[in-house]
């Protein structure tokens, strides 16, 4: 199942307050980037982000984005813009190291 557009938006707009975010199309699902660091997606209208030591502390579960990828970590609790902020923040971080 393809993520819709409408879902896109609104992730893109409560991501609105995270640094210089970018979306790229992917075979019916969207790439996420922050400052050019891909750190998460949306697939199956689910907004998922890498697994760095520097997001564990939101105790975020794991799952699979599509099969055979590795496991991601599911953000739920999507209506939050400033704890969004902190996770795409601190998993940006972390792949930078």
């Amino acid at each position: 199942m393809a993520s819709s557009k409408d879902y896109k938006d609104f992730i893109l707009e409560q991501l609105s307050e995270a640094p210089n975010i970018t979306c790229r199309p992917m075979m019916g699902e969207f790439l996420l980037y922050s400052d050019g660091i891909l750190f998460g997606g949306i697939y199956d209208d689910r907004l998922l982000v890498k697994i760095v030591p520097q997001n564990a502390q939101f105790k975020m579960r794991e799952e699979i984005p599509y099969d055979g990828a590795k496991p991601m970590y599911l953000v739920e609790d999507t209506d939050d813009r400033s704890t969004l902020t902190e996770i795409v923040e601190l998993t940006s971080r972390g792949l930078k190291n």
